[in-house]
């Protein structure tokens, strides 16, 4: 099993920028991808970033453009890097780990929350 643990949430104004990380722990040699999901009030869980162990990006087209995953391998984490933050971008955001192509996410962080206003 994998545990995740995310940090690097806060308050911050629209246009600012913010960084989240993910520390994975365990039997990291088994995940096949990580990403960051959000849930906002009232709203399903969406997806943010997702990287493959092979390097393959993909993004929800709201943050496209505007946030970026990456990784440090060394250091077991992943971040994402959040620029021109908006008000609608504030949520509970998730890390989570998958195993193979061909499954759903299934380990998760216990969130960090992103408040983005004035």
């Amino acid at each position: 099993q994998v545990q995740l643990v995310e940090s690097g949430g806060g308050l911050v104004q629209p246009g600012g920028s913010l960084r989240l990380s993910c520390a994975a722990s365990g039997s990291i040699f088994n995940i096949n991808a990580m990403g960051w999901f959000r849930q906002a009030p009232g709203k399903e869980r969406e997806l943010v970033a997702t990287m493959t162990k092979a390097g393959f990006l993909n993004y929800g087209n709201s943050v496209k453009d505007r946030f970026t995953i990456s990784r440090d391998n060394a250091k077991n984490t992943v971040y994402l890097q959040m620029n021109s933050l908006k008000p609608e971008d504030t949520a509970v955001y998730y890390c989570a780990a998958r195993y193979s192509d061909y499954e759903a996410f299934t380990s998760w962080g216990q969130g960090t929350q992103v408040t983005v206003s004035s």
